[in-house]
C-alpha cells in the first residue's frame, strides 16, 4: 500500500488555501535529500511557508515537495522528500497535521494485524 502522507499533504494544504489561510510546511532539515537554506535552519528543523503567492512552481508529488523561493532575497530551489515533512499547519491558527517519524515506514511482511483490523503504527496527530 502507498503511504498516505504525501496525500493527505495535499488535502491540508488544499483546505488550509480555500480558508485563505497560510500553508507552513515543518520539515526536518537533517533528512537526507532535504534542500533548504541552512542559515534558517533552527534546532535541525525548518518552518517553510508554502503559499502560492511566497513560491513558485509547488509540487506536492509522492517522494518530494518542491518549488522555488525566495530567502533573504536569493532565489533558491527547495526539496524536501516527503519523509522529512514533519507538519502541514495554517500560520494563522496553527491547526493542521502533525506526523510521526515512522509513518513512511511499510509494514514488514507477514505483520500480524492487531484484533481491530487496524494498523499498529501511531496515528497522525492533529494540531490544535
Amino acid at each position: 500500500m502507498t503511504p498516505s502522507r504525501p496525500y493527505l499533504i495535499r488535502a491540508i494544504n488544499e483546505w488550509i488555501l480555500d480558508n485563505s489561510l497560510t500553508p507552513y510546511l515543518l520539515v526536518d532539515a537533517t533528512a537526507p535529500g532535504v534542500m533548504v537554506p541552512q542559515q534558517h535552519v533552527e534546532n535541525g528543523k525548518i518552518v517553510l511557508n508554502i503559499n502560492p503567492h511566497a513560491v513558485r512552481d509547488l509540487i506536492i508529488g509522492n517522494a518530494e515537495v518542491t518549488f522555488r523561493a525566495r530567502f533573504s532575497g536569493t532565489g533558491m530551489d527547495v526539496v524536501a522528500p516527503i519523509g522529512a515533512v514533519l507538519a502541514i499547519y495554517a500560520q494563522e491558527n496553527g491547526r493542521g497535521m502533525m506526523f510521526t517519524e515512522d509513518e513512511n515506514e511499510p509494514e514488514p511482511p507477514g505483520a500480524p494485524e492487531p484484533p481491530s483490523g487496524k494498523s499498529s503504527r501511531p496515528a497522525l496527530k492533529v494540531v490544535k
